[in-house]
């Protein structure tokens, strides 16, 4: 399953609308999600799983990018 997972770059960071970056991860669950990006020190803001509909929307952006992690 590919989750979005939108961010803040330092996780001290007071989460901005306009500062908010998104990443897209594949895992099983959102609890594995957070535990490969533990490391990165993100303020991790949401975790949403995507259904297909939503995925195929989000393959039309040109940010679309799975990390390998």
């Amino acid at each position: 399953m590919i989750f979005k997972v939108l961010y803040q770059e330092e996780s001290k960071e007071v989460p901005v609308r306009e500062r908010t970056t998104s990443t897209y991860v594949e895992a099983e669950t959102e609890r594995q999600v957070r535990t490969k990006l533990a490391d990165r020190n993100l303020n991790i803001e949401y975790v949403q799983a995507l259904n297909e509909d939503h995925l195929e929307y989000e393959k039309k952006s040109e940010d679309f990018k799975v990390e390998n992690i």
